[in-house]
């Protein structure tokens, strides 16, 4: 698995999304089964948030990666309205506790709220002093915001970033890649697999022998400086998703996926979900 440096540390280019996981006690098993087959497949990267499942993700995280702590990444997520000088402490020890470790290795403001900047990296670097966090970072942040944040500590930025909303492409991503931000990409796959059965996407997948996931994620991938986090539960997309980072892109899948799918020509509000 290719990797890049993120936080100090060298981490796979295509890690594992956890939203939408552990909101269903039936589905618990599969989904611990499945991050702990995407850690044996070099996806040791583990997305997750205090958000997701509201904290229900974080415990089947917490499951996933007993016996296998040393070997992974780890991201969460703190909610804005906990991003307090009070609150980002003990939102970090509950997800800690859920979690079923000592550190988190990369600790995200999940997208502006009512608190100062200011006081939110106060809140962090007290963390990162303590050791509960290796690094602190941002997420859904514009470039107006990083601006104004201006903190060399800020790890990385994680956004919403696929073949259907390219809006970063015109200012957000060149300006990461500047200040050589590494940048988190989620829902690289799209949603509800409307994007996957695009004729295009499917085609250039047929080229390849693989699938419009993984030609999606390759896709992302061409970029400097940018991790992927697919979510998967089923084993087959697991291990498609892991294979993904060797597929390479020729000019004309690129021209074609162009064509389809337009890269942005002026500024554009920044996406979210």
């Amino acid at each position: 698995m290719r990797t890049l440096e993120l936080a100090g540390i060298q981490v796979p280019v295509i890690g594992q999304g956890t939203w939408r996981m552990g909101e269903d006690r039936v589905r618990r098993h599969e989904e611990i089964a499945a991050l702990r087959l995407g850690i044996e497949l070099g996806m040791t990267l583990i997305d997750t948030a205090e958000m997701y499942g509201e904290g229900g993700a974080e415990k089947v995280v917490g499951e996933a990666i007993a016996g296998l702590r040393d070997k992974v990444f780890l991201v969460s997520k703190v909610y804005p309205h906990n991003a307090s000088r009070k609150g980002i402490p003990e939102a970090c020890e509950r997800s800690l506790r859920r979690l079923n470790t000592d550190y988190i290795d990369l600790y995200l403001l999940h997208w502006r709220g009512q608190y100062p900047l200011e006081e939110t990296v106060e809140a962090f670097e007290r963390l990162r002093e303590a050791g509960k966090i290796g690094r602190w970072g941002v997420s859904n942040f514009d470039v107006a915001d990083l601006q104004e944040l201006a903190s060399p500590a800020c790890a990385t930025n994680q956004v919403l970033y696929n073949l259907e909303e390219r809006g970063i492409e015109f200012d957000l991503l060149p300006w990461s890649q500047q200040h050589r931000q590494p940048l988190m990409a989620y829902c690289p796959i799209g949603q509800g697999g409307s994007l996957l059965a695009h004729p295009t996407l499917k085609q250039v997948a047929a080229r390849h022998a693989a699938t419009p996931a993984q030609v999606a994620l390759a896709w992302i991938l061409r970029q400097d400086g940018v991790i992927a986090i697919p979510k998967a539960v089923r084993p087959e997309h697991v291990q498609l998703n892991a294979h993904a980072a060797q597929l390479k892109l020729v000019a004309g899948d690129l021209e074609a996926l162009d064509h389809a799918f337009h890269a942005p020509h002026r500024k554009q509000r920044l996406a979210m979900v």
